[in-house]
């Protein structure tokens, strides 16, 4: 069975040993397997930035205020793609995701199955459709959780998950009232430490400060998993009070860099193959007339994902499609699991993954629950179902909820 865990630039040469515990009922049989697909980790992973450049990168100002924060914006992104295509300019027009399918259908050859059996979690279920849809007679039993979806162009997921952010944010909020722990946040608290951090950062780590973007990217991150909760209580509690060490720990995940100041290839990777998808350019004016809509629809999250689509907007390699083609008539069924509480990929992006796969082939199993994706989500019913589907072939009733 191989494995994608999204990104996309997630290395599931490192992941999969680390989380192989998790899947230990799935290896009574699979052979687990996983890669770094191209441009990816130890697949010449794209550089763009050195470290120290990366740090000051990551805390600058990301969303920004005036016209002189958008012109240091506009040049970050700019030195940023010219790097890209300095250090790693070879392989960015290879890194798509039509490759990275290609290459698994490569992977099932030399491991010798008839068919792919693949396990997709968040883009994993994006280049798990490619494939479906450039090779349907060669899919096995094949896992999509944490669903994106594909009808959605990037200002279109941008806003998505600006809505996914907020509403798990909105679930953190009254999940932590409701256990009476101390330090439970408001929202408005939550966005006038926001505001504060852009004008005053505060003492992070070392000589580093905790930003407002690196705040960003912590709380975040910290929605990923019911599991973060705590650590988000406690770091917007010691971010209040001068200590940015939790949060800004939390925005470090976030952007694949390590305790020793090193950084994965996770962040300048995942634009790589974003930009060498999708053929959507954003102008700063295309930005400004989408602010509204954005901060509508999160008064936390809104700007920065508007402004997040700025970072393909000078990048060297034109994109390939407008939205990945994934309808795969004449597939074996794909079980499609969406989460209800999902911040990244937004529930409603597992129904619209099964209808474009197609009848017959895209079956929904919904779980009621929060964090990202739903095989690891602690679910019995999940797990139970997913399982005697992988395992034994068992296909649920389409349509079938956990809670």
């Amino acid at each position: 069975m191989i494995f994608n865990f999204g990104g996309p630039g997630g290395s599931g040469v490192a992941t999969l040993p680390a989380l192989a515990g998790t899947y230990k009922q799935l290896r009574t049989r699979y052979d687990l397997v996983s890669f770094d697909p191209r441009g990816v980790g130890r697949s010449k992973g794209v550089h763009c930035l050195g470290d120290r450049q990366l740090d000051a990168y990551y805390a600058a100002d990301a969303t920004p205020d005036d016209s002189a924060e958008v012109k240091s914006l506009v040049r970050r992104v700019k030195g940023y793609a010219a790097g890209c295509e300095k250090r790693s300019g070879a392989v960015l027009p290879y890194v798509g995701t039509t490759n990275a399918a290609r290459d698994m259908e490569v992977m099932r050859r030399v491991l010798g199955d008839r068919k792919l059996y693949y396990f997709g979690v968040s883009y994993g279920t994006e280049l798990g459709g490619v494939y479906a849809h450039l090779y349907p007679k060669k899919v096995g039993r094949a896992l999509f959780d944490g669903v994106v979806d594909p009808t959605q162009n990037p200002e279109q997921g941008a806003l998505g998950q600006a809505k996914g952010f907020q509403l798990a944010l909105g679930d953190y909020l009254k999940g932590c009232r409701g256990t009476a722990a101390a330090g439970c946040p408001t929202q408005a608290q939550i966005q006038a430490l926001l505001k504060r951090l852009d004008r005053h950062p505060v003492a992070g780590s070392g000589n580093r400060k905790l930003t407002q973007s690196l705040a960003d990217g912590g709380i975040a991150q910290s929605l990923y998993s019911r599991d973060f909760w705590p650590y988000l209580t406690q770091g917007i509690a010691g971010a209040r009070q001068g200590d940015g060490g939790i949060l800004l720990a939390l925005g470090d995940a976030m952007n694949g860099r390590d305790e020793n100041g090193d950084y994965s290839t996770l962040q300048s990777s995942l634009t790589a193959v974003t930009c060498a998808d999708f053929k959507q350019r954003y102008t700063l004016a295309d930005i400004r007339r989408k602010l509204p809509t954005f901060r509508k629809a999160s008064p936390v999250f809104g700007d920065f994902m508007a402004w997040s689509l700025t970072q393909c907007t000078d990048w060297p390699v034109r994109g390939a499609w407008t939205t990945p083609d994934v309808s795969a008539h004449g597939a074996a069924p794909i079980l499609v699991v969406g989460n209800t509480g999902d911040p990244a990929t937004p529930y409603a992006g597992a129904r619209k993954m099964a209808d474009e796969l197609g009848p017959g082939v895209g079956v929904q199993l919904t779980y009621k629950g929060e964090g990202h994706g739903a095989y690891d989500s602690g679910s019995g019913c999940v797990r139970k179902a997913v399982n005697a589907y992988l395992l034994n072939g068992r296909v649920p009733e389409n349509g079938k909820v956990c809670t």
